[in-house]
């Protein structure tokens, strides 16, 4: 069988001769792989099978040559992970979990794309044993492998004892093009090259094809100098199929260890398709039923049935098994072998893998007064301080605001280059990359990470968010300046419209808390709340320690909401919600309504996400369904409070952007006042 006319110049030429000097058996079990993917994008009539039918020698050479993995354990440890950033390639990954004996059988790949199979369009974490993080949105699989890196590392320089190796596993990924073109990989590649984080193993796709046609019509720089700059080690293999380069390349950047590694592979998009490779046509289109047969014909493989897979090919990919059981046995005697000489390190290890708290991990929370007026960025900040001393895997930063955003851990030391002991990595003015490393923390297991910055910048960050809440992960988000209490910094600081769309993302906790004292209960929540991240909005601005020997206690704030102070004697005629810093004024015009003989309830509501999950009951003894007008204030947009407040209740929110000045007077000027809360209130009881 001749090659497929080769497309896109002489490099492609040279790519098409398909310079394999291995066995024949490693030839079938990469076409192998190739076939499992047209056959699946076909059956679905949906898909990506070009970047797999390129890629396949080089998942090939991952899985079953040089990456410590354990198909029967996937959450083995030790294990090497691997990212295939480029998520639109799911079936180079599918293709590899079932090929090598995971938990995903051919029955699995026939419903590649179908509405509940274990093999969905891209790669979802928690759905596909084997599935490292969620991929498909562009670099943030990239950004996740730096944060897994990250964590390897802090845990390689806390517990490495007598160079054990137990903590040496590395980060392999696959990105692409697109992957490079997107500013979230850019970010993570700039910090990973500054930390020297050597045990990043990345190889790039370079098949000059986007959706759109050719990539000179957007992207022709050159990959390799830009990594350079960022201080990585490069190479550059010219022929994706050239298993004898690729396995030197690779081999290469295991060895080297001071610096991540990017391996430019110059690849065939659809390789093997007589009419479609190298071409936009193959990247995410079903080849067709006679392009199947031909393409099929020039890799010399069966073209009926689909699906089919040799015994010869399962059984060699399958030893992937008895070696991964081996590498884990192996790992699992050294390990006892440590315990029995580091007994406190390994139980203090295996407590983090575990996410067991420590006992007394909240013994230190400190109790506000109200003598103490305090920023909540302040009070939360200290509540973090007392439980980082108990719980060394609290593990973050800022996007470089920690002169503001106060997260940093006192005497913990930075978290850099030949000092991954330290607690304290610097994002830099990344706030993207700093979501998506924090994520990739998460999914590595062993720390609850935490990042920073202003909330008006999870702009920024918001496809990070989104995926962290996604995959459920334990990951808090740190986010002060919190409305146009911002002040002078005006209107392209101070956030409106971001409280009520992140209220918004499925599994997503939003905590705004009104005092000191919900502060540190938010920290509370936020340390047991293991399913999905906890977003914390925090003011800038000082606002009122409130009385709790005359209201509530700041408990109140696990159930998401609470009655935080109400008049005696007959039932309230009112209900006045407050958030964050508008508390205190709510409060303080309850005052004001009762000397008016007006009868009022103050719920404080810092999360509307918790407070929507309890039970019906519980609600009600909230926010009873019989006392109907509800005015609520949050100075941001009103958006999600129309749940609470219903048809007869009213909103004291934001519907432009901010202004710059004093912050009291921007407060006042937009309605947030005593006065102006006790006029809507009366003019709601007078309807």
């Amino acid at each position: 069988m001749t090659a497929p006319k080769p497309r896109g110049g002489d490099i492609l030429a040279i790519a098409a001769q398909n310079k394999v000097n291995w066995s024949g058996l490693d030839q079938t079990c990469i076409n192998a792989i190739r076939v499992l993917t047209i056959d699946a994008v076909q059956k679905a009539n949906s898909g990506h099978c070009g970047l797999p039918m390129a890629m396949a020698p080089v998942g090939y050479l991952l899985y079953t040559r040089f990456m410590r993995h354990n198909p029967k354990n996937p959450e083995w440890f030790g294990r090497d992970r691997f990212v295939l950033s480029a998520g639109h390639g799911s079936m180079l990954l599918y293709s590899l979990l079932y090929l090598t004996g995971y938990d995903v059988s051919l029955d699995d790949i026939k419903q590649f794309r179908q509405l509940g199979s274990k093999t969905p369009g891209h790669p979802e974490y928690g759905v596909t044993e084997g599935v490292e993080t969620t991929t498909g949105p562009l670099g943030q699989g990239f950004g996740n492998g730096v944060g897994m890196a990250i964590a390897a590392k802090h845990l390689e320089a806390r517990f490495e004892r007598d160079k054990s190796g137990l903590f040496d596993h590395r980060i392999f990924g696959i990105c692409s093009d697109g992957d490079l073109m997107e500013g979230v990989a850019s970010e993570a590649a700039s910090i990973a090259g500054h930390l020297g984080l050597g045990n990043i193993i990345y190889i790039y796709d370079d098949n000059h094809v986007t959706i759109d046609g050719h990539t000179e019509l957007s992207f022709d720089e050159d990959v390799c100098k830009r990594f350079d700059a960022y201080k990585w080690h490069t190479q550059v293999v010219e022929d994706a199929n050239d298993l004898t380069a690729l396995s030197k390349a690779i081999e290469k950047a295991i060895k080297e260890t001071s610096r991540p590694s990017l391996i430019r592979v110059r690849s065939i998009i659809g390789y093997g398709s007589p009419h479609k490779q190298g071409t936009s046509a193959a990247h995410s289109n079903p080849l067709g039923v006679e392009e199947v047969k031909l393409t099929k014909e020039f890799y010399g493989y069966p073209t009926e049935p689909p699906f089919f897979v040799a015994d010869d090919v399962l059984a060699h990919f399958h030893e992937c098994v008895e070696r991964g059981e081996d590498l884990e046995h192996a790992w699992n005697a050294k390990f006892a072998a440590y315990s029995k000489k580091n007994p406190a390190e390994a139980a203090e290890f295996q407590a983090a893998l575990a996410t067991d708290l420590p006992t007394g991990w909240d013994a230190e929370l400190p109790v506000f007064t109200p003598k103490d007026s305090l920023a909540t960025r302040v009070s939360a900040s200290q509540a973090e301080a007392a439980i980082g001393k108990k719980v060394w895997n609290l593990f973050g930063g800022s996007a470089d605001l920690n002169e503001s955003t106060f997260t940093d851990v006192k005497d913990g030391g930075d978290f850099e280059r030949g000092h991954f002991e330290g607690r304290n990595p610097h994002f830099g003015i990344r706030e993207h990359g700093m979501c998506a490393i924090l994520n990739g923390i998460a999914v590595h297991g062993g720390f609850i990470p935490y990042g920073s910055s202003f909330l008006c910048f999870t702009d920024y960050a918001r496809p990070s968010i989104r995926l962290a809440a996604m995959m459920e992960l334990q990951v808090v988000f740190v986010f002060t300046h919190d409305s146009i209490g911002v002040g002078e910094d005006g209107p392209t600081h101070e956030p409106i419209e971001h409280l009520s769309s992140l209220r918004a993302i499925p599994h997503l906790t939003v905590i705004r808390p009104g005092d000191a004292n919900e502060a540190v209960e938010a920290w509370r929540t936020v340390m047991t709340h293991t399913h999905g991240p906890v977003l914390l909005a925090l003011s800038r601005q000082k606002v009122p320690t409130l009385d709790r020997t005359k209201m509530a206690p700041a408990s109140g704030v696990r159930r998401g909401a609470y009655v935080l102070t109400e008049s005696a004697g007959r039932p309230p005629e009112i209900i006045l919600i407050g958030s964050g810093s508008e508390l205190s004024l709510v409060v303080d015009a309850k005052a004001k309504l009762e000397e008016k003989g007006k009868s009022v309830r103050v719920v404080s509501m810092p999360s509307e996400n918790i407070f929507e999950k309890q039970d019906q009951d519980y609600r009600d003894s909230v926010l009873p369904p019989g006392i109907r007008r509800r005015l609520a204030v949050e100075a941001g947009a009103p958006m999600s409070w129309y749940r609470w407040v219903g048809l007869d209740g009213e909103i004291i929110g934001m519907t432009t952007f901010g202004a710059s000045g004093k912050y009291e007077e921007v407060m006042k000027h937009f309605g947030f006042s005593v006065d102006n809360v006790v006029e809507r209130a009366l003019k709601l009881l007078a309807r």
